[in-house]
């Protein structure tokens, strides 16, 4: 078992000693306070929903050049409009850090009260965030984190980690420990992408799997078409893939269209809305896919909500919102595939 997944068995040992702490130290004491006050100090879901004081928020993310990425920008216009007392200010999407940069400089120069910021580089945006945070403006971080503690209040991600260990999983229940297994990746270079397939490798391992065939595409159609006629050349016999990217499945599906091969199963990543009703249909080699979810936004101007109104977060004890929040990664099969295909993104 890989390093990632002993730290985590680490630190559920630890939290489990913290909790006992806690309990002995709690026995110990006896101070006969009121028991009730310890879960009455922050404000519960129904008291979030009332309405507050009008809260502007500026909202910055990358050019929606891929169908995630529109998702994510919808559903942070969404989330805002559900609320009543939510003004969203949206700078226009872009892949250059300095126009981001300027984006930011013109919230904080407007005086917004909070900042929701999917920056298209985490590092180059890290100092702009720094700046608003210094000016009294919390700032949200969206699924690209930044270099600094010092640059946002909250930061809500996907788990990319999380999403290899999933779809690894997944497949060593399929296959029971014994087959070839390949891994279409997305951008190599990519922090996000190197995780995935270090959590992939990480769950196959457990059951005595590995990565037999691995090519890596680009999140686009057209690389994901020429990375799979790539691997399906090179290999003739295959038991299960597993694609980073739904987008590039487009492409993947095309090319294993193309080539007459249903030997093997394959899952997809992020949950988009073809791939999830080709799962439904049952009727292509596509099984399952990962979320990485399109609601990482929308979830930062809530939080946001909240932070500038000074609430906390709904349903849990402590009256704080949590400085670090990481979605969870399901997988999506034909069973449970109406649970979440109201989240997938077109």
């Amino acid at each position: 078992m890989r390093s990632h997944l002993k730290a985590r068995t680490r630190l559920v040992l630890t939290g489990t000693a913290v909790v006992a702490a806690i309990g002995l130290l709690a026995g110990c004491t006896g101070s006969g306070a009121d028991e009730d006050n310890v879960v009455d100090q922050g404000t519960s879901t129904e008291e979030n929903a009332e309405s507050g004081d009008t809260v502007v928020i500026g909202f910055s993310g990358p050019a929606a050049d891929h169908g995630w990425l529109g998702a994510i920008n919808s559903g942070a216009q969404a989330a805002a409009d559900s609320f009543d007392d939510v003004e969203l200010r949206v700078a226009e999407g872009t892949n250059d850090p300095i126009a981001q940069i300027a984006a930011v400089e013109t919230f904080v120069n407007d005086g917004v009260d909070a900042i929701v910021l999917l920056p298209t580089d985490g590092a180059a945006l890290t100092e702009a965030a720094i700046a608003a945070m210094e000016a009294g403006i919390p700032v949200i971080n969206v699924d690209r984190e930044f270099s600094s503690p010092f640059a946002a209040r909250t930061t809500i991600l996907g788990d990319n980690y999380g999403m290899g260990v999933s779809a690894g999983t997944y497949i060593c229940e399929q296959l029971g420990g014994e087959g070839f297994v390949a891994e279409i990746a997305g951008i190599d270079s990519l922090p996000l992408t190197q995780d995935r397939s270090e959590g992939f490798a990480d769950a196959l391992e457990d059951c005595g799997l590995e990565v037999n065939a691995r090519v890596a595409a680009d999140f686009t159609v057209a690389g994901g078409e020429a990375a799979a006629s790539q691997l399906l050349a090179a290999n003739p016999q295959i038991d299960a893939i597993w694609n980073h990217d739904d987008d590039q499945g487009i492409g993947v599906l095309a090319a294993i269209d193309a080539a007459g091969r249903d030997e093997f199963f394959m899952m997809g990543g992020a949950g988009s809305r073809s791939a999830m009703e080709a799962i439904q249909a049952d009727d292509t080699v596509l099984k399952a896919t990962v979320i990485y979810p399109s609601t990482q936004a929308a979830d930062g101007v809530a939080l946001a909500r909240l932070i500038a109104q000074q609430k906390t977060l709904g349903d849990i004890v402590t009256p704080s919102v949590p400085n670090r929040i990481v979605l969870d990664a399901p997988v999506v099969t034909k069973d449970n595939v109406e649970e979440f295909i109201d989240l997938s993104f077109e």
